[in-house]
Protein backbone atom coordinates (compact mmCIF):
# COMPACT_ATOMS: atom_id res chain seq x y z
CA UNK A 1 0.00 0.00 0.00
CA UNK A 2 1.91 3.61 -1.00
CA UNK A 3 2.22 5.95 2.05
CA UNK A 4 1.65 9.87 1.38
CA UNK A 5 4.15 11.85 2.22
CA UNK A 6 3.60 13.14 5.76
CA UNK A 7 2.16 16.41 6.41
CA UNK A 8 5.87 17.65 7.96
CA UNK A 9 4.84 21.10 9.81
CA UNK A 10 7.18 23.68 9.06
CA UNK A 11 10.16 23.94 12.20
CA UNK A 12 11.38 27.16 12.93
CA UNK A 13 14.45 27.51 15.02
CA UNK A 14 16.51 30.15 16.23
CA UNK A 15 18.41 30.73 13.09
CA UNK A 16 15.41 32.29 11.18
CA UNK A 17 15.10 29.33 8.90
CA UNK A 18 12.51 26.73 8.37
CA UNK A 19 12.71 22.64 8.05
CA UNK A 20 10.35 21.98 5.50
CA UNK A 21 9.28 18.81 3.04
CA UNK A 22 11.50 19.10 -0.25
CA UNK A 23 9.73 19.96 -3.83
CA UNK A 24 11.00 19.28 -7.23
CA UNK A 25 12.59 22.75 -7.52
CA UNK A 26 14.97 21.96 -4.86
CA UNK A 27 16.25 18.75 -6.13
CA UNK A 28 19.39 20.69 -7.65
CA UNK A 29 20.32 21.94 -4.51
CA UNK A 30 19.78 18.51 -2.86
CA UNK A 31 22.03 17.19 -5.27
CA UNK A 32 25.01 19.47 -4.18
CA UNK A 33 24.06 18.87 -0.13
CA UNK A 34 24.57 15.37 -1.33
CA UNK A 35 27.78 15.87 -3.35
CA UNK A 36 28.60 17.30 -0.05
CA UNK A 37 28.08 14.74 2.14
CA UNK A 38 29.39 12.23 0.27
CA UNK A 39 32.72 14.18 -0.12
CA UNK A 40 32.51 14.77 3.97
CA UNK A 41 32.39 11.02 4.50
CA UNK A 42 35.02 10.16 1.59
CA UNK A 43 31.63 8.11 -0.20
CA UNK A 44 33.18 9.07 -3.65
CA UNK A 45 31.07 11.25 -6.10
CA UNK A 46 27.58 11.28 -6.60
CA UNK A 47 26.13 10.21 -10.12
CA UNK A 48 26.53 13.45 -12.30
CA UNK A 49 22.41 13.03 -13.13
CA UNK A 50 21.26 12.74 -9.23
CA UNK A 51 18.97 15.31 -9.56
CA UNK A 52 17.07 13.41 -11.93
CA UNK A 53 17.40 10.09 -10.44
CA UNK A 54 15.85 11.24 -6.89
CA UNK A 55 13.27 12.75 -8.77
CA UNK A 56 10.56 9.87 -9.38
CA UNK A 57 11.93 8.14 -6.17
CA UNK A 58 10.48 11.29 -3.98
CA UNK A 59 7.99 12.80 -6.03
CA UNK A 60 6.82 9.79 -7.88
CA UNK A 61 3.43 8.49 -7.70
CA UNK A 62 4.32 6.24 -5.25
CA UNK A 63 7.55 7.58 -3.48
CA UNK A 64 10.80 5.44 -2.71
CA UNK A 65 11.76 8.03 -0.12
CA UNK A 66 11.43 11.56 1.43
CA UNK A 67 13.32 14.54 2.02
CA UNK A 68 13.26 16.87 4.34
CA UNK A 69 15.05 20.10 3.31
CA UNK A 70 16.45 23.56 6.15
CA UNK A 71 15.20 26.39 3.97
CA UNK A 72 16.72 29.64 5.04
CA UNK A 73 15.78 32.67 2.43
CA UNK A 74 16.19 29.99 -0.18
CA UNK A 75 19.55 28.74 0.33
CA UNK A 76 19.62 25.11 1.54
CA UNK A 77 21.23 24.09 4.49
CA UNK A 78 20.71 20.90 5.22
CA UNK A 79 18.90 18.07 4.23
CA UNK A 80 17.47 14.60 5.52
CA UNK A 81 16.06 11.56 3.78
CA UNK A 82 14.56 8.42 5.08
CA UNK A 83 12.56 5.76 3.78
CA UNK A 84 10.19 2.93 5.02
CA UNK A 85 11.49 -0.77 5.88
CA UNK A 86 10.64 -3.92 7.37
CA UNK A 87 11.74 -5.56 10.34
CA UNK A 88 11.36 -9.12 10.25
CA UNK A 89 12.96 -9.63 13.78
CA UNK A 90 10.28 -7.11 14.69
CA UNK A 91 7.47 -7.92 12.50
CA UNK A 92 7.37 -4.21 12.54
CA UNK A 93 8.44 -1.20 10.19
CA UNK A 94 10.41 1.10 10.51
CA UNK A 95 11.94 3.98 8.93
CA UNK A 96 15.88 4.03 7.36
CA UNK A 97 17.51 7.42 7.90
CA UNK A 98 19.59 7.59 4.98
CA UNK A 99 21.03 10.83 5.42
CA UNK A 100 21.43 13.67 7.86
CA UNK A 101 23.45 16.07 6.75
CA UNK A 102 24.26 20.18 7.44
CA UNK A 103 26.85 22.26 5.53
CA UNK A 104 29.60 22.89 7.83
CA UNK A 105 29.59 26.77 8.56
CA UNK A 106 25.48 26.05 9.70
CA UNK A 107 26.60 23.03 12.45
CA UNK A 108 26.14 23.87 15.74
CA UNK A 109 23.03 26.58 14.86
CA UNK A 110 20.21 23.44 16.20
CA UNK A 111 19.60 22.68 12.65
CA UNK A 112 20.36 18.75 13.10
CA UNK A 113 18.75 18.41 16.00
CA UNK A 114 15.94 20.25 14.31
CA UNK A 115 16.08 17.58 11.88
CA UNK A 116 16.25 14.56 13.65
CA UNK A 117 12.84 15.71 15.35
CA UNK A 118 11.39 16.34 12.49
CA UNK A 119 12.06 12.86 11.36
CA UNK A 120 10.68 11.36 13.84
CA UNK A 121 7.69 13.19 13.82
CA UNK A 122 7.40 12.31 9.97
CA UNK A 123 8.31 8.76 11.64
CA UNK A 124 5.58 8.34 13.99
CA UNK A 125 3.06 9.98 11.09
CA UNK A 126 3.65 6.83 8.97
CA UNK A 127 3.32 4.45 11.57
CA UNK A 128 6.93 3.34 12.01
CA UNK A 129 8.10 2.08 15.37
CA UNK A 130 11.35 3.10 15.32
CA UNK A 131 14.09 5.36 13.44
CA UNK A 132 17.31 3.58 12.36
CA UNK A 133 20.03 4.54 10.91
CA UNK A 134 24.39 4.58 10.82
CA UNK A 135 26.83 7.16 10.90
CA UNK A 136 31.03 6.37 10.23
CA UNK A 137 32.67 5.12 13.19
CA UNK A 138 35.20 7.61 12.30
CA UNK A 139 32.59 10.39 12.69
CA UNK A 140 32.88 11.08 16.44
CA UNK A 141 31.25 14.40 16.50
CA UNK A 142 27.76 12.72 15.04
CA UNK A 143 28.30 9.79 17.29
CA UNK A 144 28.18 12.03 20.12
CA UNK A 145 25.70 14.08 18.74
CA UNK A 146 23.50 10.98 18.41
CA UNK A 147 24.41 9.94 21.77
CA UNK A 148 23.26 13.05 23.43
CA UNK A 149 19.61 12.70 21.46
CA UNK A 150 19.18 9.68 22.97
CA UNK A 151 19.90 7.27 20.37
CA UNK A 152 21.65 3.84 21.37
CA UNK A 153 24.24 2.62 18.88
CA UNK A 154 24.47 -0.49 17.60
CA UNK A 155 27.36 -2.03 15.90
CA UNK A 156 27.58 -3.54 13.26
CA UNK A 157 29.75 -3.96 10.11
CA UNK A 158 28.17 -2.18 6.83
CA UNK A 159 28.13 -4.37 3.86
CA UNK A 160 28.41 -3.31 0.00
CA UNK A 161 27.62 -5.86 -2.68
CA UNK A 162 28.21 -4.63 -6.28
CA UNK A 163 25.57 -5.72 -9.10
Amino acid sequence: MPVATPATPATTTASAGVIRPARPADLPAIARLCADHAAFEDAGPVPADLASRLEPALFGPDPRAWCLVVDRGGELLGYASWSREFSTWQAAEYIHLDCLFVTEPHRGEGWGRALLDAVKGAAQAQGAAEVQWQTPDWNTDAVRFYHRAGALGRPKVRFSLAL
